[in-house]
């Protein structure tokens, strides 16, 4: 299937493709759109709008053709009626919803998130908090303006809340440090990031090893000279813990020879995968001051762990957390993902019965996403978006509802492209346990300088100016493009000489 998306824009700076191309996605995911400009006949399955302007206001005609079916709306934005951004954020807004309200009434799914496509929808209420000035208002305008589910628009801003102490904290001179390690035991079906499997690629492990201890180097002494401040500190990946005890002395040794450890309020390893943990490579993260690590299940059900390609068993998940609390780990995320193959609802419940008896701090709880990278897209094709043969919402509100009983409360969200049914991923956490680089990153709080093959540093001025700095995806590109690497980090040094922190 292919959907043609005709859009006809007065003439001004920006024009509304992203936002409306992202509008059909939550309703067709995994089907290709041709976003077109010029007026045209259109062929097979299409989208039709056009915005004119009307005296001082804008007019906006909608066509839909799907499946045979037809929809015709319109409407007339004025600036009388904008309350929040500018005429141009309005008329995208009301395009974004008539062209939501059409293919609801199409398709008969209502996505729960309404017209937010945005990764963050909690930075955004934060954002609209700044312009309406209550959580009351914020609530109304989510639901109204913007057709979130009460239900959704109460959990952002639930989650909003329980960030606002932490968030106060944050200073000019605030950054956070991102560690990446793309290395895991094996590659499961729904990974889309740049991890390869140790069997293929420990051969590059050493190289990637030693650049990354100059790469670190590097940003360590760009961050002195800056005066910036140390929050938090985050090695993820891929799966850290692939890496070998010896190797993993030598990275956190180097981390603690570069930078001033002790000013950190929170330093994570991901000890994700539980077939990667030993009682010796948690002796080395317990040697180096490691506070907070993960232990990632996914799922405690053999069938779907081997469906998804992870070769472990519930029964090494049990084990690794009681070897890593008989460690003196007392911080410790576990990660949930709803909607996986062969997964059922009795499967999912029993896997968040077994975690919240382990007693971890933080659960964060993922819908699968499906991402055009992974293998789950590459072996099912468009059926992988399938949107699951029960309610994914119901499962998630009940999942929530357990956890705020058994003490917990969301602390940080987000969204991703290609989630099934439009769900979101949410961390909960006992109280004052909050992963703080979770919220930092996620709410564009302060900078993370980012080391690492697929890292990105990014940069932020709060509240609204960001810049990202890449680094190459893949580890042999990493290995081969290092120098360019070095060389990119000057724009961290320019950023602040524009006049931020």
């Amino acid at each position: 299937m292919t959907l043609e998306l005709i859009l006809q824009n007065l003439p001004w700076e920006g024009d509304f493709d992203y936002e409306a191309e992202c509008i059909l996605r939550l309703f067709f995911p995994g089907e290709k759109i041709a976003v077109l400009h010029q007026p045209q006949t259109p062929q097979g399955d299409w989208v039709s709008a056009v915005l004119t302007g009307q005296g001082e206001g804008i007019a906006i005609e909608l066509s839909v053709q799907i499946g045979g079916q037809t929809q015709k709306a319109r409407d007339l934005v004025l600036p009388s009626e904008i309350v929040v951004g500018g005429m141009e954020w309005e008329a995208e807004r009301r395009l974004c919803l008539l062209l939501y309200e059409a293919l609801c009434r199409m398709t008969g799914i209502r996505p729960p998130w309404g017209i937010l496509t945005g990764v963050r929808p909690v930075n955004f209420c934060r954002k609209l908090q700044r312009e309406l000035g209550s959580i009351a208002a914020v609530r109304e305008s989510l639901i109204r303006d913007y057709q979130v589910l009460p239900q959704k628009a109460d959990l952002a801003l639930s989650t909003l809340q329980a960030q606002e102490s932490i968030l106060a904290t944050n200073t000019p001179e605030s950054y956070s440090l991102y560690v990446g390690i793309p290395f895991c035991p094996t590659r499961c079906l729904y990974c889309s990031f740049v991890s390869h499997a140790i069997d293929r690629a420990g051969k590059l492990v050493p190289e990637y090893l030693e650049l990354l201890c100059r790469e670190l180097e590097e940003i360590a002494a760009i961050a002195s000279r800056l005066g910036l401040h140390l929050r938090t500190v985050y090695i993820g990946g891929g799966t850290p813990t692939t890496l070998e005890p010896e190797q993993l002395a030598k990275l956190l040794g180097q981390m603690e020879k570069s930078f001033p450890l002790f000013q950190s309020s929170e330093y994570t390893v991901e000890a994700g995968r539980p077939d990667s943990i030993t009682r010796e490579k948690l002796q080395v993260l317990k040697d180096f001051g490691v506070s907070r690590i993960s232990i990632n299940p996914q799922a405690l059900d053999d069938k779907v762990l081997q469906a998804i390609g992870r070769a472990h068993t519930a029964q090494e998940t049990l084990d690794a957390m009681a070897l890593a609390r008989e460690m003196g780990f007392d911080n410790v995320n576990m990660d949930l993902i709803v909607g996986l193959p062969e997964q059922t609802p009795e499967s999912f419940n029993r896997s968040l019965e077994q975690v919240l008896a382990l007693g971890a701090e933080n659960i964060t709880i993922h819908t699968l996403t499906v991402k055009r990278s992974s293998d789950l897209r590459a072996t099912f094709g468009s059926d992988a978006y399938d949107r699951g043969s029960y309610p994914l919402d119901a499962l998630l509100a009940q999942s929530q509802e357990k956890l705020r009983q058994a003490g917990y409360r969301p602390y940080y969200l987000y969204r991703q492209q290609g989630s099934r049914q439009n769900q979101e991923n949410t961390g909960f956490c006992l109280p004052g346990r909050e992963g703080l680089y979770n919220i930092f990153s996620m709410e564009d709080a302060h900078t993370i300088l980012a080391a690492g093959a697929g890292a990105v540093t990014k940069l932020c001025a709060p509240p609204d100016k960001v810049r990202r700095v890449f680094n190459y995806k893949y580890p042999y590109e990493y290995i081969s493009g290092f120098e360019e690497i070095l060389n990119r980090k000057r724009q961290i040094t320019e950023f602040y000489k524009e006049g931020s922190p």
